[in-house]
């Protein structure tokens, strides 16, 4: 699954830190999502997409479409 979370964390000049203790989550986590080594579980998607104010189609996308 591709995701724009490293550029949406960019634009707001935020840390992987910074993002991390937003979310609650570890800043590992973030870096494994931002590489894409690790899927958000449902509730964590919600919750980014709420952070970014942004729906979660427009955060993530299948590799496959």
């Amino acid at each position: 699954m591709r995701n724009r979370l490293k550029v949406l964390r960019a634009e707001r000049d935020w840390s992987q830190a910074d993002l991390a203790e937003r979310l609650g989550v570890s800043r590992q986590s973030v870096n494994a999502l931002e590489t894409g080594k690790y899927d958000p579980s449902l509730p964590l998607a919600f919750r980014i997409a709420r952070l970014f104010g942004l729906p979660i189609e427009d955060i993530f996308q299948d590799e496959a479409a």
